[in-house]
């Protein structure tokens, strides 16, 4: 997102009263929403993928979030670093408004190039007191059981971005021309400041628990920017996205071979004429989201915006179809990564967007955006908000598909308009006849040489049930699986089955696909994917 409450202005300091009453709220926040044990030793393991779904400790993980973009800037931003400069009270507050809310993951920017609450003010120079104040915000989300979803620069101009960057090189900044900031021929310092930037951060040790970000599990997934495209270019490259998408390949790259342990996401909008939302922005959603370093896709949706202007059946399709490509066609979860809309029922338009979601097996979600003050009139959600309902509603049947401790499972509610859509690994037909289905295979390889990764979706394109399936393929080189998920293989050389999981996913209805995934190691120059699969003994066509 990039309007006014990106670059509200800030609160510079707090009077003695203001600070009184933020230590009370403080105190009945914590009494009200004090989490358990349980809940803050829930984020003692890192998550991960699992093929096309966020996995932890083994199993399916699903969320539901929100944004709390501003959370760097509490505090005075001068004075003493642990009494002045950031606000403990006023952060443990609004986490503890959070989680009594249902929010499980918070998306929260880690940039800001101002020289209030500034990360990096100047090239290379990095202020000890911000990042101490991020430490803290880390401290308090696993004290409250929440993950974090920092994101590391800004396409927008809010806090600087990657004008400041530009500026730093000698180049100008604005729309369209913050397009140079993607291109190594034209600014190769930007690549170099960009790496710094999160070679500093992900390195960095926390002075309150001594772990390093790169080893935080409580850090659910890093986003390389907020927003990124490359627009304006050329007709080619706004349907394309080539130089976008070797600039997250390159960035992505680096980030892992710092930090293998967390999951990373390319913080796009999902704009697109295929999809009817926004136009042709040098960020297609496939094409970016299939780079081998990327590990789940992302959209914004804001449907009544004055250039969306999408209606809520409209909507509902959009979301429908970002999750269709991503689990079909990407292979990797979905994360609506921001979303909100204004001058409607707005508690109506998130029943109907979640109940879309949930229908199509979405993987996580957060909404612009929870505030802790009357902030933003037009996007901005506070504690007590009508729509907040829906959303504790949304979180508690993520947290029952998760299976979390204490989650009550309730079927996600039908919208009336339209037939529910079936999700790609839940069956809606009972078996009838254990007769073998017409299938379709697509295999979604990420090789790195010398181990890889593959997702595999097999999709039944015939007309009765698949009970007790059996995929069976062959590696075209020598490659040898390490561990599978969602299924269950059985190697011999070249030769692979994989068979479905004992008591879920046994059954492949018509229309409806299941997805698996698996690591590996192979040799340098051999892998590829299989050329033919088939279901129980029958030829798949190939996707």
């Amino acid at each position: 997102m990039r309007t006014s409450p990106h670059a509200a202005p800030p609160v510079r300091r707090a009077g003695p009263l203001a600070l009184f009453l933020a230590t009370v709220l403080a105190l009945v926040g914590l009494l009200v929403a004090r989490p358990t044990p349980a809940a803050a030793d829930s984020t003692d393991s890192f998550v991960t993928r699992c093929g096309i779904r966020f996995c932890l400790d083994g199993k399916e993980y699903y969320f539901a979030g929100a944004n709390a973009y501003d959370m760097f800037t509490f505090g005075a931003g001068s004075g003493d670093t642990e009494t002045q400069y950031m606000d403990k009270a006023r952060i443990d507050t609004h986490f503890a408004r959070m989680a009594a809310d249902g929010v499980d993951v918070a998306r929260v920017w880690m940039f800001s190039h101002e020289s209030w609450h500034g990360f990096e003010e100047r090239e290379g120079e990095f202020n000890e007191q911000q990042y101490a104040a991020f430490d803290y915000i880390i401290e308090s989300a696993k004290a409250h059981g929440l993950r974090l979803i920092p994101v590391f620069e800004n396409y927008w101009e809010a806090y600087g971005g990657i004008d400041t960057r530009l500026r730093w090189e000698g180049l100008s900044g604005g729309h369209p021309a913050r397009a140079a900031f993607f291109d190594k021929n034209r600014c190769p310092g930007c690549f170099t400041s960009y790496k710094n930037s999160v070679s500093y951060a992900l390195n960095r040790t926390n002075h309150y628990s001594g772990v390093k970000y790169k080893d935080e599990p409580t850090i659910f997934a890093w986003e390389l920017m907020n927003e990124p495209r490359y627009e304006g270019q050329s007709a080619a490259e706004n349907v394309d996205g080539t130089t976008l998408r070797a600039w997250v390949d390159e960035m992505g790259a680096f980030v892992k071979s710092i930090d293998p342990n967390h999951l990373l996401g390319a913080g796009i909008e999902g704009h697109g004429t295929k999809y009817g939302f926004g136009g042709d922005s040098g960020n297609p959603f496939v094409h970016i989201h299939k780079s081998p370093y990327i590990d789940f896709t992302s959209a914004h949706p804001y449907p009544t915006e004055h250039w969306a202007d999408l209606s809520i059946e409209e909507t509902k399709d959009l979301v429908r179809a970002w999750i269709r490509d991503s689990h079909e066609v990407v292979g990797k979860p979905f994360f609506m990564g921001e979303f909100n809309v204004h001058n409607v029922d707005r508690a109506l338009w998130w029943r109907k967007i979640y109940t879309a979601f949930e229908e199509a097996g979405g993987d996580g979600s957060a909404f612009w955006w929870y505030q802790d003050r009357n902030i933003d009139g037009k996007f901005g959600v506070s504690q007590g908000a009508p729509e907040l309902a829906v959303f504790r509603t949304h979180s508690d049947r993520m947290a029952a598909k998760s299976g979390l401790p204490g989650s009550t499972p309730s079927p996600t509610p039908t919208d009336p308009t339209t037939p529910p859509t079936p999700g790609p690994t839940d069956p809606t037909t009972p078996p009838t006849t254990p007769a073998p289905a017409d299938c379709a295979v697509t295999y979604t390889l990420s090789d790195w040489g010398t181990s890889f990764n593959a997702s595999v979706t097999v999709r039944n394109t015939g007309g009765t049930p698949v009970e007790g399936w059996k995929l069976a393929f062959a590696f075209p080189g020598d490659q040898r699986i390490t561990q599978m998920w969602n299924a269950v293989p059985v190697q011999d050389g070249r030769n692979v089955t994989a068979g479905n999981p004992s008591g879920y996913n046994v059954t492949i209805a018509p229309g409806v696909s299941v997805n698996f995934g698996f690591n590996g190691t192979s040799t340098a120059g051999t892998n590829g994917a299989p050329t033919a699969f088939t279901l129980n003994g029958k030829a798949c066509a190939t996707a």
